[in-house]
């Protein structure tokens, strides 16, 4: 697992939101956002993707959780299927881990000791996971956590 340290921006984003456990069904939410992306053309090798979890399963009840899937939009983006919103950015610690579910959980499960190992505060903006084309056709991405 490859960890960096990075001030990422505030970026406008275009999303679906799914309310329920995390889990295996956001992949629907993001499918569901890669159709809509794909059919209005959105989606090129410069798009970025975001699997924005809202809510901190340790102090939310799970049918409550919020789960976005999100793509970076202009400032200006407008549209009456999906919802707009941006994604709040700041410090952050990455991890950039094989995009497959075995590696998935393993790094959900590996990277809170990690950054306690490493020394870092969380703070209280939301976890995701970002996808860049390029990321993609290697079969990677990264869990993005805020830190202080």
């Amino acid at each position: 697992m490859k960890v960096k340290i990075e001030t990422i921006p505030t970026y406008p984003i275009a999303y679906f939101r799914r309310v329920g456990p995390y889990g295996a069904a956001n992949y629907q939410t993001m499918q569901e956002l890669k159709e809509w992306a794909a059919a209005n053309k959105l989606l090129d090798d410069t798009s970025i993707i975001f699997g924005i979890s809202q809510d901190n399963v340790e102090t939310t009840d799970p049918q409550e959780c919020r789960y976005d899937a999100a793509l970076v939009v202009p400032a200006d983006f407008q549209n009456d299927v999906v919802l707009i919103g941006e994604l709040t950015g700041g410090k952050y610690i990455s991890f950039t881990v094989p995009h497959t579910v075995e590696a998935m959980q393993q790094a959900w499960g590996d990277i809170f000791l990690e950054i306690s190992k490493l020394g870092y505060e969380l703070d209280s903006r939301p976890t995701f996971e970002r996808f860049t084309a390029s990321m993609l056709k290697e079969h990677y991405c990264e869990i993005c956590i805020p830190i202080k």
